[in-house]
C-alpha cells in the first residue's frame, strides 16, 4: 500500500446539485470523519479539465482526502458531467467567466469563505485566475499540467486529440461521462483553443495578481505543453514552486503518489 495513504482516516462522502444562476452544478465532497476545524478546516476543490467531469477524478479525491486530512470538493463546470446541460456557443473567455461568475457563486452557495485549489489542465488554468480574482479566498494553489500560454505543442496536442476520438469507440468511451453533452464538451475545448482570436491568450497578466503559494507540478512528457509552463507560472506569481515528474499530461493518474506526497507537503506547509 502506498506509505500516503497508510492508516488512512475514514471519509463521509456525500453528493448535490447545486442551484445557480446559470443552471444546475454537480458536486461530490469526501470529508475525513476527524477532519480539521477553524482556521485549518480550509477544503480542497478540484477543477477539472477540458474533457474532464468528476467522476474521471477516478479514485484521486478519496486518496487526497485521506493523505491530506482534509475536505475535498469536486464539481462538473456548467455543460459537462451531470451539471446542466450548455447550448451557448463556447466563449474565448470562459476562463475568465468562470473565475468571475460560476466558481464564486458556488463557493457562495456552498458556504466555502476559505479554500485550497487543486486543477488539472485547464482546471489549472482557472485555479490560477481564480486565486488572482479572489485573493482573500484563495489560500493556496496546486496546478497539474497548466498552460501558460499557446505554444505550437497545445494545438498540435488538440489535432491529435481530434483525429483520436474522431474513433467511435473512443467518442462513446468519452461520451459516457457526459451523455448528451458530449458535443458541446468537445466544441468547447476544441473550438476555443484553435480559434485563430485565442492565439495570444495567456496567463501573463493573472500570474502577478496570485499572492498566495502555488505549486505547479508538470510531467516532462506532457503532450500539450513543455515543462515551460510550470516554470513560468512559479516565476510570475509571488510565492511559487516547480516540481517536474516523469509522466505525460495526468500526473495525478500516472505519477499519483508523488503528486499526494507533495500535496500533502505543500498544503502543510502553506495552511497548517
Amino acid at each position: 500500500m502506498d506509505a500516503v495513504t497508510d492508516n488512512a482516516p475514514a471519509l463521509r462522502t456525500a453528493s448535490t446539485l447545486v442551484a445557480l444562476p446559470a443552471g444546475q452544478v454537480f458536486v461530490q465532497r469526501w470529508q475525513p470523519e476527524a477532519a480539521p476545524q477553524g482556521s485549518a478546516a480550509c477544503p480542497i476543490v478540484l477543477l477539472h479539465e477540458s474533457l474532464g467531469s468528476v467522476g474521471q477524478w477516478r479514485d484521486f479525491p478519496v486518496r487526497l482526502a485521506q493523505a491530506t486530512g482534509r475536505e475535498v470538493l469536486a464539481y462538473d463546470r456548467l455543460g459537462f458531467g451531470r451539471s446542466s446541460v450548455r447550448s451557448d456557443a463556447p466563449s474565448l473567455q470562459f476562463i475568465e467567466q468562470e473565475a468571475q461568475q460560476h466558481f464564486p457563486a458556488l463557493m457562495a452557495a456552498l458556504g466555502l469563505p476559505r479554500y485550497a485549489l487543486l486543477g488539472h489542465s485547464v482546471g489549472g488554468v482557472m485555479a490560477l485566475q481564480i486565486a488572482a480574482t479572489h485573493p482573500a479566498q484563495c489560500q493556496a494553489v496546486l496546478s497539474l499540467s497548466a498552460q501558460a500560454w499557446v505554444q505550437p505543442r497545445t494545438l498540435e496536442g488538440i489535432r491529435a486529440a481530434q483525429r483520436f476520438f474522431a474513433d467511435a469507440q473512443q467518442w462513446a468511451r468519452l461520451q459516457k461521462w457526459h451523455g448528451e453533452r458530449m458535443d458541446w464538451v468537445f466544441r468547447a475545448w476544441t473550438d476555443v483553443w484553435l480559434h485563430p482570436d485565442f492565439a495570444g491568450w495567456s496567463l501573463d497578466n493573472v500570474l502577478p495578481r496570485v499572492t498566495c503559494p502555488v505549486l505547479a507540478i508538470h510531467g516532462r512528457r506532457d503532450e500539450y505543453g513543455s515543462t515551460e509552463f510550470a516554470q513560468r507560472i512559479a516565476t510570475g506569481v509571488a510565492r511559487g514552486e516547480v516540481l517536474l515528474l516523469d509522466c505525460a499530461h495526468h500526473p495525478h493518474r500516472e505519477q499519483t503518489a508523488q503528486v499526494l506526497a507533495a500535496a500533502r507537503d505543500f498544503l502543510r506547509r502553506t495552511l497548517d
